[in-house]
């Protein structure tokens, strides 16, 4: 006699079933987040450095592009969509944006001493600089903390 029963289905590949959660994909996504997110923070430095010191300027430009740039990875980059999570998402983004700011504003110290008279596009080469090491950390601590499989 023949069974008609169906073995029990096999527990779903998670590389399978969530594709989001590859590196290979992850890393395009991150990238264009990234250069979004760096020319969205160097257009509102240099809009704020009309008003406010370099450091000030900063501060006020990192905090609101970190804050969408998280957003825009929770969502995009490791496609994870509703608010739950969402807050302490941006908290543990924080520490990310804790790392950009000390990159940041240490080059921007250092340039002050080494030459005080610098002009914004100086200042900006070096937050660009900046930016590019605190983005490789900011994708490790989304890969393996904030964002986790």
């Amino acid at each position: 006699m023949v069974s008609t029963e169906k073995p029990p289905a096999a527990a779903p590949d998670r590389q399978a079933a969530q594709p989001a959660g590859t590196v290979k994909r992850q890393i395009p996504s991150f990238l264009v987040i990234g250069v979004l997110s760096t020319l969205f923070y160097l257009g509102l430095y240099v809009a704020a450095r009309w008003f406010v010191n370099p450091q000030a300027a900063n501060l006020i430009a990192l905090a609101v592009s970190a804050v969408a740039n998280t957003a825009a990875n929770r969502r995009f980059t490791f496609g994870i969509t509703g608010s739950e999570g969402a807050v302490k998402h941006q908290l543990q983004g924080a520490v990310a944006f804790l790392i950009g700011l000390g990159l940041s504003a240490g080059v921007l110290a250092l340039l002050d001493l080494a030459a005080p008279d610098a002009s914004k596009v100086v200042e900006v080469g070096g937050l660009i600089v900046a930016n590019g090491l605190a983005t490789v950390a900011r994708f490790v601590l989304m890969k393996i903390w904030v964002f986790k499989d």
